[in-house]
């Protein structure tokens, strides 16, 4: 057996862990190395290096952990990117007409792109050592709100159907040898999203119709929940341990 996604030929110890574990512990991890204070560039390195870890642990292709980063990575630059503009007090690192870069902008552009690499490297390997019927089955156990479980378990569901309409669309444009790739050529690429999406919903309507028929009454059958074992405890404290060493002994320290 194979975790979708997970870039290894089979199951290791991270992949075996309890779902509820690994959401707890890595969402955890998140949520400290984003309360870290922004002068603790040590405690960013060692959260990094705890995160090289976890991800050689689960055997994971550091090329399949890297695409997926770049995927964030660049929406993250551009947002933060306006940060240090907006923060004019401080000593000036850079001058450059009416704009100023201060160092207290550059340590709050540092704080938020290593903040938001971090905790994005952490959902990464959470999805990659994780199906997403265990991810589904993980949130459930945690008592998570119904409809969002539901929410997140339809798109995951209905994104491979927009996807299926999107490839036969282009596969008819590409027998009619139609290749779009000038300005011009926007209101036909309008029309044909609309058209995508109108096709994408009707489709979703009669998997739903489909569905009901079936017997479906607003709930997906899951599976039991298993006990925690001794290694599912263990990974926990692990890593909410190490981090919070590293928030209170390297954060605090002013390292």
């Amino acid at each position: 057996m194979t975790v979708p996604g997970s870039a290894v030929g089979g199951l290791n110890l991270l992949h075996r862990l309890d779902a509820r574990v690994k959401i707890v512990g890595l969402v955890g991890f998140a949520v400290v190395v984003v309360t870290t204070p922004p002068q603790a560039a040590w405690a960013f390195v060692l959260y990094a290096l705890t995160l090289v870890f976890l991800a050689a642990l689960a055997r994971l292709s550091p090329l399949a952990v890297g695409k997926r980063l770049l995927v964030i990575v660049p929406f993250v630059v551009v947002v933060a990117i306006f940060l240090p503009f907006f923060h004019p007090e401080g000593r000036v690192l850079v001058e450059w007409g009416p704009l100023r870069v201060t160092d207290r902008g550059a340590l709050i552009f540092w704080n938020t792109a290593a903040k938001a690499v971090l905790s994005t490297w952490g959902m990464i390997i959470l999805g990659l050592t994780t199906s997403f019927p265990e991810l589904v089955n993980g949130l459930s156990d945690l008592r998570m709100p119904r409809v969002f479980v539901l929410t997140l378990s339809f798109m995951h569901r209905y994104s491979r159907l927009f996807l299926e309409e999107s490839q036969s669309m282009r596969r008819a444009m590409a027998s009619r040898n139609y290749n779009p790739r000038w300005l011009g050529q926007v209101p036909a690429l309008g029309k044909m999203l609309g058209a995508l999406f109108l096709r994408s919903y009707s489709r979703g309507e009669r998997v739903y119709v489909a569905m009901v028929s079936r017997g479906y009454e607003g709930t997906f059958a899951l599976n039991g929940r298993r006990r925690l074992r001794a290694t599912d405890l263990a990974f926990a404290v692990f890593i909410l341990g190490a981090a919070a060493v590293i928030r209170i002994v390297v954060a605090a320290g002013g390292f």
